[in-house]
Formats: structure tokens, sequence, C-alpha cells
């Protein structure tokens, strides 16, 4: 059977989860079943939504542990979205609004689905508070909807180890943003004003992305053979084909 090292399971599958989670989230499909569940503001869905399995906090702990978000946005948007239902309730209605969508769209593949929650199960939680939020969540029985709650929980697996990176390489919230994706992405994070000149900080970027795949090579060594890495990244390839064309 084919083989692949931890290494090339990250390169050959992290940034589909973390596509396919993109896809979902920015799809008017959620903010219309937002607006359906009390949600107007599609933002403040999000952010309720995201953050809410980190239970009744303030918003600044919820800045936190998202990262890159400008923290005033993090807080008015969080504040809106929990005066609805509250925290637990916010997260656990965005799972059902994403979990039927990935009814929707996703295959049913109860294998990937099962390879995907051992790598979540053999994932030390410390410093990744989001991560461990979504992982502790309810997932449904089974089917499409479970599969993307569990490419969920890896995405944001992903998310909260790049961001353990980021600092442990000193770089600010905006930095790493300005260091990557650049101005128009820091602007849509909330980001506003003049932002620095980042040049001499990327190759700290790059250092914090080697980081971020040797931790998350580590727990794919762990959770997989490599035999199940290879079948784990074909099925991941097949998910992210007919999620993302």
């Amino acid at each position: 059977m084919p083989e692949l090292s931890a290494a090339e399971t990250v390169r050959a599958t992290d940034k589909t989860i973390h596509d396919i989670g993109s896809k979902w989230m920015l799809d008017p499909v959620i903010s219309e079943r937002g607006k359906e569940l009390g949600y107007a503001n599609p933002f403040a869905f999000y952010f309720a939504g995201r953050g809410g399995v980190l239970g009744d906090v303030d918003g600044s702990v919820v800045s936190a542990a998202l990262g890159w978000f400008e923290p005033r946005t993090v807080r008015a948007m969080w504040d809106e979205g929990v005066a609805v239902a509250g925290a637990r309730e916010a997260a656990r209605r965005y799972a059902r609004a994403f979990t039927a969508w990935g009814e929707e769209r996703l295959p049913d593949d109860p294998r990937l689905c099962e390879l995907a929650e051992r790598v979540a199960g053999a994932t030390e939680g410390s410093g990744l508070p989001l991560f461990c939020g979504w992982r502790a969540e309810p997932l449904p029985d089974s089917g499409p909807g479970r599969l993307l709650q569990v490419l969920q929980v890896l995405r944001e697996l992903r998310g909260g180890l790049h961001l353990v990176a980021t600092t442990a390489v000193g770089l600010a919230p905006v930095e790493a943003i300005l260091t990557g994706d650049g101005e128009g992405t820091a602007k849509f994070l909330g980001w506003r004003g003049d932002f620095p000149d980042c040049a001499a900080l990327k190759p700290r970027r790059a250092e914090a992305e080697e980081i971020t795949d040797s931790l998350a090579a580590a727990v794919y060594e762990r959770a997989l053979s490599p035999s199940e890495r290879a079948e784990f990244a074909g099925l991941v390839a097949k998910a992210g084909a007919a999620v993302l064309g």
C-alpha cells in the first residue's frame, strides 16, 4: 500500500481542510441560516458561533483564542452575538447550520471520519483552547454532517498550532497577517489605519510556518500509520474535490 510520512501528510491535507472550512464559513447560506436563528448580523453569528465553545467569557478571551482578528471587532461582534441566546447555544446553532451545509455537499465517508477523529483524539490540547472546545462538542451520529464537524475540529487544530507558532517567534497578530496574506486580509480581519512595513519580519513568519508544520506532523505521527496517512490524504482530497471543485 502507498505510504506517507507525517510531514507529507501535513502538506497533502492541511490546506484542503482549511479551505473546506473557509468555503462554508463564507457561504451566504450560513448567514441566512443565522438570520433565521435570530442573528441579523452574520459577523455576530460567526464570532458567537465559532467562539461559543469557550463558554460565557469576556470578548477579550475570544479574541485571544481566535488570534488574528482586531480585538475591538471581536468584542463588539461577540457581545452582539451572545446577546441572542448565550455562548454555548450560539456554538450549537452554528454547528447545526454548518453540518446541514455539509449534508448537502460532502460525500458520506465513514472511513475519513474515523481517521479524522483519531487525529483529533491523538492531539495534546495544551495551548489550543478553541480546538479543545470544538473537540468537546457533541457530534452528529453519522453522515456528512458528522464528517464536516470533525474537519472543523481539525481546522481549529491547525489554526491553534499556527497561533502558538507565530506567538513563539515573536509576531504580533497584525504582523503575522502582514507578513503572510497582506493588507487586504488585515482589513478583512478588522484592522484599520496605517500598516507598518513588516518586510523585515518575513523570516519569522517562515519560521512560524515550519514550527506549525512540525507540530501538526507530530500529531499525524501519533495518530496514523504510514499507510493510514496515505489513505487519509486521498480521502481528504476526495472531500475537497466535492466541496471546492
